[in-house]
């Protein structure tokens, strides 16, 4: 990128606050292009356009990439990036957000129009053309604006003082690794330009006057890439550029072959209100725009202090294509198709996304994610030399971020934390877990001073209820002697499900013991992998947003699969689930 000399007389970026608001308006502007582009992608079959789709979702990855360094350059210099937000999804057609007013972004398929629209997202600034820093012509002035405006606050306060984040909220590419581009880590001015570097140059491309972007292409690594522009080009002109070739000369390598019949033919902008509550295709569009705002909550925590969930957020896009692909096989009229309208879902009617409380979400087809930084440990089962099931042992704590998420296909690589992989092996997460409460579904076994209530469904057996000569529903008949009625309620004490549970008298209050609010990774005997135990009256949300009941104690499946999600039912045990990824496990 040039280095810009006339900021001193047109940068309208003069202070931090001014800085931080033109960098969540890169954040917005940059989501921005992301609906039009998923749409024409999820329009495109990739065996008739194989070179449309590497064009349009090699653009379409480079642009979560410009969000993530945008995130990272306003973290670094002290602010909060914000993506779940009704204003980063008004009704389309809308204006790209201050910008070019004559420029109008639409929900479109992949065709002329849409290439046109693209075209103009990513026109190159001219090299002459003076920075601006908003109702900018191009995205390189705006950028120009940003770097004029940190480039004049480290000359007059000082590199410390405009770069004063927290380190640990920046996204780095063991976070992101999807991409032909650089995430840059943001920790000064140097990183800073770089980062914003590598935004412009892949849209325009390196030097303001070059076609090549500096990076490897993603799907070719063997060709050199062009910036995002003259992708679009190459579509267009259909030829693909090479080296020699310039903006003036155009592009005059090989063939590209675009087919234009060979497109889902989607609605332009469709809306929810062109059905009525309850039509299919209504009915698929909510759920569409449910889990885009899923994704844009993922990333907002991801960029506020906890990087590990941007892994969670691009993995949860996988489920998007899936929706958007059945809603364009659904006929919508007049030869068209149905399409995914992109409304804002507001945190209430998503439920488990609502809120600063601790608690546990479970995603749809995806991982438990963890609110409010409930401490994570690891468990070991004490067993005696028979194997006979004795009692927990504490081991080390793991580090956390405020928002984290475990596996829950028991497919990750870095275990117990999930990494996206279940998006990869299509993990069916379909839960079917009772949401009765305990009450209605135990049966109660009477003692002497000890009433015994056991709910069958949720055990995971961890084999404390059986003992070493007779299980616990032998044993009360003989709770007349104070010893074995002990031994009973400590057996059922230690019972990580709560299958069984105890009072004094039928009927009346149930005796817990105390457990501090946690999760807990289990080991069972002979390092057999077992649930997480969740206890302390944490809440877990299933993925509809329905409670399940909220208990002292709980287990939830984390090899994937047990047959009562999202509880653990003890199939870990019969599929020999281990837990291979220890190391490494420091967000």
């Amino acid at each position: 990128m040039s280095q810009v000399s006339e900021f001193s007389t047109v940068s309208r970026i003069g202070s931090l606050a001014s800085l931080r608001e033109h960098l969540q308006w890169a954040v917005e502007l940059e989501h921005a292009t992301l609906p039009p582009y998923l749409c024409a992608l999820y329009s495109l079959d990739p065996k008739r356009n194989p070179e449309a789709f590497e064009v349009v979702s090699g653009v379409f990855v480079e642009e979560m990439l410009h969000l993530a360094l945008a995130a990272n350059i306003l973290n670094a210099v002290g602010g909060q990036p914000r993506l779940d937000s009704p204003r980063l999804l008004p009704s389309h057609p809308r204006r790209l957000p201050h910008g070019d007013r004559s420029l109008e972004l639409s929900l479109a398929p992949f065709g002329p129009e849409a290439l046109e629209l693209f075209l103009r997202i990513e026109q190159p600034a001219p090299p002459s053309a003076p920075a601006e820093a908003d109702s900018y012509e191009t995205l390189g002035q705006f950028y120009d604006a940003i770097e004029g405006g940190l480039r004049e606050l480290c000359a007059r306060l000082g590199e410390r003082e405009v770069f004063s984040g927290d380190p640990a909220r920046q996204v780095s590419a063991g976070h992101f690794r999807h991409s032909g581009g650089r995430l840059v880590v943001v920790t000064d001015l140097a990183s800073a330009l770089a980062a914003l570097e590598e935004i412009v140059e892949q849209g325009e491309g390196t030097a303001r006057g070059e076609v090549w972007d500096g990076d490897e292409d993603i799907f070719h690594p063997d060709r050199e890439e062009v910036a995002h522009y003259y992708r679009f080009q190459e579509l267009k002109l259909g030829r693909r550029y090479q080296r020699g070739d310039t903006p003036q000369s155009g592009p005059t390598g090989e063939a590209v072959t675009v087919d234009f019949d060979g497109v889902r033919p989607m609605r332009h902008n469709p809306r929810l209100a062109d059905h009525p509550p309850g039509h299919p295709i209504r009915v698929a569009q909510e759920e569409f725009n449910h889990t885009y705002c899923a994704v844009l909550h993922l990333l907002e925590q991801a960029f506020n202090g906890s990087p590990r969930m941007l892994s969670v957020a691009t993995g949860t896009m996988y489920a998007l294509k899936a929706q958007a692909e059945a809603l364009m096989g659904m006929p919508d009229g007049e030869g068209r198709t149905a399409g995914p309208t992109f409304d804002y879902v507001a945190p209430e009617g998503r439920r488990w996304s609502q809120g600063d409380s601790r608690r546990i979400a479970v995603l749809r087809d995806g991982p438990y994610v963890v609110y409010g930084r409930v401490p994570l440990r690891r468990k070991r089962k004490i067993v005696s030399e028979n194997n006979d099931s004795l009692t927990w042992q504490t081991g080390d704590a793991i580090d956390t971020e405020n928002t984290y998420a475990l596996c829950r296909c028991g497919r990750s690589g870095s275990k117990p934390f999930c990494d996206g992989t279940h998006a990869v092996v299509g993990f069916d997460g379909q839960e079917s877990a009772e949401v009765r409460p305990y009450a209605e579904l135990q049966h109660v076994h009477d003692g002497i001073g000890i009433s015994a209530q056991r709910v069958g469904e949720l055990c995971i057996h961890a084999a404390f209820c059986i003992g070493r000569t007779r299980p616990i529903a032998e044993m009360l008949a003989d709770t007349g002697d104070s010893d074995v009625r002990s031994d009973v309620m400590g057996r059922i004490d230690h019972c990580p499900s709560g299958s069984y549970s105890y009072a004094l008298s039928r009927g009346g209050e149930s005796i817990e013991v105390d457990l501090p609010e946690a999760i807990s990774v289990l080991e069972e005997e002979n390092g057999q992998a077992s649930a997480l135990w969740v206890t302390g009256r944490v809440p877990v949300l299933r993925a509809d947003g329905r409670p399940l009941e909220t208990r002292n104690r709980m287990t939830l499946c984390r090899c994937g699969h047990s047959a009562n999600k999202p509880l653990c039912d003890g199939t870990h045990r019969t599929i020999g689930f281990r837990d291979e990824s220890v190391a490494g496990e420091t967000p």
